[in-house]
């Protein structure tokens, strides 16, 4: 090295002799050093050259995002979790009209209450025109509400018919660590065709849901959560508001692309253009009806899997009574008409009918009261109609 820094020092100073000189004597020291890296030794093993699956593989996923097979174990499996769903996998079409989060009958089984819950993929209508591929518990989306009293011990059964590992957490539940349901931490994932159950004691009163928690961006964002609604034993229930009727919101985005579903994730490429609440898109949804005077206890459920929503409602302030399944102490209630729901989040509102008429109640981001962008009978997307008579 010593002499090839000397050799090089003297060239320099030749390049004083002249413009053609110079440029002859760079060339022949470019020359040198390419031959010296040539037979230098390399460090290392060369790398392997790409084959042509794994060069176009690379291409597609770095232009499309959303590309990659669902539930792909490769390097991108990132990007796989945003996959379109194969329609080829529903095996059921629920109606047009159908709706979601139906209350789920028990059986008794020794003094439980035993619950039965199927997660599959089927075709569900968000809108008459609009067919979106779901995950789905029980074929409905949400998944059907299950409702049971303060100190209840229940089993939910739960069958995986998906194409993919599942699980079921239950969240804002005190339950033992083993039944908490995060695949991969408590418990081995549930893998397609088997069943596993979940058995606790309930100890808690208040709002809470049920959904999946084994690649949950995907899953959820799909459709797989329901309600889970705790009433309060007899005993304790002096603490709980009264009120005459009751609205179980649950929110979701979707996106839809060429007629394909993909999971709504806030990402290039997965961004929603269909927004639902209880699965529905306005006008889809379904309104509620109460009298004049009527205290309406809403409960309102962060289900949607990465979107927060400023949830309004139209025609006077609401009070909050409960935040995540708690009660707000007496004289505590905060009144307001906007509430942001954050995805895992809970608010249970009193809203009185102080005025007869269809008031709204509806998403603040106003992109997220359109259908694909558009209004349909002055709105769209996760919007619903409370009507005072």
């Amino acid at each position: 090295m010593d002499g090839s820094r000397r050799w090089i020092s003297g060239v320099g100073g030749q390049l004083i002799l002249g413009a053609g000189v110079s440029v002859l004597v760079v060339l022949l020291v470019v020359a040198a050093l390419r031959l010296t890296s040539a037979s230098s030794p390399a460090v290392g093993p060369p790398a392997a050259a790409a084959t042509s699956e794994e060069m176009s593989s690379m291409d597609e996923a770095m232009s499309n995002p959303a590309s990659g097979a669902a539930g792909s174990g490769s390097a991108h499996g990132a990007m796989a979790h945003g996959g379109p769903v194969d329609p080829g996998l529903a095996a059921f079409t629920a109606p047009a009209a159908a709706v979601g989060g139906a209350p789920l009958d028990p059986t008794v089984e020794n003094g439980v209450k035993v619950f039965s819950l199927e997660a599959s993929v089927i075709g569900w209508s968000i809108l008459p025109d609009v067919q979106v591929t779901a995950y789905a518990f029980n074929r409905q989306v949400p998944g059907p509400q299950i409702r049971i009293q303060q100190g209840d011990r229940v089993r939910v059964v739960v069958t995986n018919s998906l194409p993919d590992p599942t699980s079921v957490h239950w969240h804002g539940l005190e339950v033992p660590n083993e039944l908490d349901g995060a695949a991969g931490v408590t418990q081995a994932p549930i893998e397609p065709g088997d069943t596993y159950t979940y058995e606790f004691t309930v100890r808690q009163a208040g709002t809470f849901f049920y959904h999946s928690h084994q690649q949950a961006d995907r899953q959820q964002a799909l459709g797989l959560y329901g309600a889970f609604i705790v009433d309060p034993a007899p005993d304790m229930a002096t603490d709980r508001p009264d009120y005459d009727s009751e609205l179980v919101v649950q929110l979701q985005e979707w996106t839809v692309k060429n007629g394909d579903t993909y999971p709504a994730m806030p990402a290039d490429g997965l961004l929603p253009n269909y927004f639902t609440i209880n699965g529905k898109a306005y006008p889809a949804t379904e309104p509620v009806r109460v009298r004049l005077g009527d205290r309406l206890l809403v409960r309102l459920i962060g289900t949607s899997a990465g979107f927060a929503h400023p949830i309004h409602i139209h025609g006077g302030p609401f009070e909050i009574v409960a935040t995540d399944g708690n009660p707000v102490p007496t004289g505590a209630g905060l009144l307001k008409d906007t509430i942001d729901v954050a995805p895992g989040e809970r608010y249970d509102l009193i809203w009185v009918a102080r005025q007869p008429g269809a008031w709204l109640l509806h998403c603040h981001v106003l992109h997220h009261t359109t259908n694909n962008g558009a209004e349909t009978q002055g709105g769209g997307g996760m919007t619903t109609l409370i009507e005072v008579q």
